[in-house]
C-alpha cells in the first residue's frame, strides 16, 4: 500500500508575505520553511500579572532563533545579486542562521564572531554548516566593524540587520501575530540587543496599519539587559556585560530605528537585572513549559518589573521568545548537576 504523499501546506514567509516584501519574480528564493511560528497562550504567568499573555515561539524556526525570518530574503537578495559569499558578525545566532542559509543557497558564508562569550549551542551550528569562522579580539561592535570592511572591500553580502533586507523578512512575524490575534496586541514586548528586531516588529505593524489589515498598533516594550542597556541609558556602552550574551551589544546598528519603533508607538525601554532575566528564564521553562536562552526570557522580566510598579488590567500582550534554550545549554546547567548514581532497583530509585 503506497503511503500518502504530504506536502507543506506553509510556503516560508516569503512567498506567504511576498506582497510586503522586496522580492521579484526573478528572486531565487532560498527558504527552510521559516515563519508560522505558534502564539501560545500563557496558562500561569499571565493571568498572575493580570494579562492576557501570549508567547510567539520564534525558537520554532529551522535554526531555533527569529533570525531566520530576515536571513531567507537577505541570501534570496545575494543570491539574485550574484554575491559569490556571505558574511556576517555576530554573538551567535544570526551566525548560525547565516551558515544554515548560505549552505542552502550553496553559497560559502564567512563568520565573524568575538572571541568570548558566544554560546556553545551556537557554535555547533555554525560549525556543522560548513561556514568559515573568524574570532576577533573584541566583542559584538568591534567584530561588526571589520566585518563591514571586510564585506564592502571583498565585494561579500553583508547579512547583518544593517542590511534592509533582513529587517524586511523580520517585520513578518508582526504580521503574523495580528493574522492569529485578528488584530494587533496593546502591548509588544521583546528584547533588544542590536535592535533590528525591535525596528522590523514596528514596521510591520505600521504596514499593515497602513494597509487596513489592523485597527490599532501595539505600544512597543524593548527590554535590554542593565549591564548591556544603552538605549535606556542614552549613550553607548563600551563594555557590555549581561549573562544574555545574545543582547550583549553597546552600540546598537538600528539605534535610530528602536528610538523611533518606542517613540511613535507610546512605549519604552528598559533594563533588567540578570538575576531577573535567568529569574524569568526558569519561570517560562517550568510554569510554562518553554525552554529559551537568557536573552528571550527578558521580555517577561520587562513585564514582570513594569507590573510591580503599575499593574496591568486585562490588557491582551504579546511576548517574544527570541530562541532556543539548547542554543545556550550553559546557562541552564549551572541550575543543577546530574545526580549520583544508586542501584537500579525499586527501593534505591
Amino acid at each position: 500500500m503506497q503511503g500518502r504523499v504530504q506536502t507543506p501546506t506553509w510556503p516560508g514567509v516569503i512567498e506567504a508575505y511576498r506582497a510586503f516584501l522586496p522580492v521579484t519574480p526573478q528572486t531565487p528564493v532560498v527558504t527552510l520553511l521559516e515563519g508560522n511560528t505558534p502564539l501560545v497562550e500563557s496558562v500561569r504567568l499571565g493571568p498572575r500579572l493580570g494579562l492576557r499573555l501570549f508567547f510567539k515561539l520564534e525558537s520554532t524556526n529551522p535554526t531555533g532563533s527569529f533570525k531566520d525570518r530576515g536571513m531567507t530574503v537577505a541570501v534570496s537578495k545575494a543570491l539574485e545579486a550574484g554575491s559569490r559569499a556571505v558574511v556576517c558578525a555576530s554573538t551567535g545566532n544570526t551566525a548560525a542562521s547565516a551558515a544554515a542559509y548560505a549552505a542552502r543557497a550553496g553559497l560559502p558564508c564567512l563568520i565573524i564572531l568575538p572571541a568570548e562569550g558566544v554560546a556553545q549551542g551556537k557554535l555547533v551550528q555554525v560549525f556543522a554548516h560548513g561556514a568559515r569562522l573568524v574570532a576577533v579580539d573584541g566583542g559584538f561592535d568591534a567584530a561588526l566593524a571589520v566585518t563591514r570592511e571586510v564585506s564592502e572591500r571583498l565585494g561579500l553580502a553583508l547579512v547583518n540587520s544593517v542590511n534592509p533586507h533582513r529587517l524586511e523578512g523580520q517585520k513578518t512575524a508582526a504580521f503574523e501575530i495580528c493574522d492569529v490575534l485578528g488584530r494587533a496586541p496593546d502591548l509588544l514586548a521583546l528584547p533588544v540587543g542590536n535592535a533590528g528586531n525591535i525596528t522590523a516588529y514596528w514596521r510591520g505593524f505600521v504596514e499593515y496599519h497602513a494597509d487596513s489589515r489592523i485597527t490599532s498598533r501595539p505600544r512597543m516594550l524593548g527590554v535590554q539587559a542593565a549591564g548591556a542597556a544603552p538605549l535606556v541609558e542614552g549613550r553607548p556602552v563600551e563594555r557590555p556585560q549581561t549573562v544574555a550574551s545574545a543582547i550583549r551589544i553597546g552600540n546598537p546598528a538600528s539605534w535610530q530605528g528602536a528610538v523611533t519603533a518606542v517613540r511613535e508607538s507610546g512605549g519604552l525601554f528598559t533594563k533588567v537585572s540578570d538575576e531577573a532575566i535567568l529569574a524569568a528564564q526558569k519561570q517560562l521553562a517550568a510554569e510554562e513549559g518553554l525552554l529559551v536562552e537568557p536573552a528571550s526570557a527578558a521580555g517577561l522580566a520587562g513585564l514582570q518589573q513594569i507590573s510591580a510598579a503599575q499593574p496591568f488590567n486585562g490588557e491582551t500582550v504579546v511576548c517574544i521568545l527570541t530562541g532556543h534554550g539548547l542554543k545556550d545549554p550553559e546557562s541552564l546547567l549551572r541550575a543543577g548537576t546530574l545526580p549520583a548514581p544508586v542501584t537500579p532497583t525499586f527501593g534505591a530509585v
